[in-house]
């Protein structure tokens, strides 16, 4: 069974969440909660860099967390995507709708 790792930092206006593995209908539980809990309070930052498959769960789980960031005033950051997280997004048509970063250094 696949999983997905998911590690917790914390900085002055974000909370990240480093993602190792797949972000999809059988690993999305908990880390879909965490997302959900913490964008009410500060912004979110996806580390993608290691994630290599998003179904269309995630995806669904990356639009919803999106639009209730805009609905509490805090964003969801989609930070260093691997290949494979940016293509799959990409494909969706709605990349430019999501904040992209390279670096935490870029959330606001």
């Amino acid at each position: 069974m696949e999983q997905l790792s998911i590690t917790e930092k914390h900085g002055a206006n974000y909370i990240l969440f480093e993602l190792l593995g797949a972000f999809n209908s059988y690993t999305i539980g908990d880390l879909q909660e965490k997302i959900f809990e913490k964008i009410e309070s500060t912004n979110v930052v996806l580390d993608l860099s290691q994630v290599f498959s998003i179904d269309s769960t995630g995806m669904g789980v990356l639009f919803a967390a999106f639009n209730k960031g805009q609905e509490t005033g805090y964003k969801l950051y989609l930070m260093n995507m691997s290949f494979s997280a940016a293509n799959t997004v990409k494909e969706t048509g709605f990349l430019e709708a999501f904040d992209v970063i390279q670096s935490v250094t870029e959330v606001e």
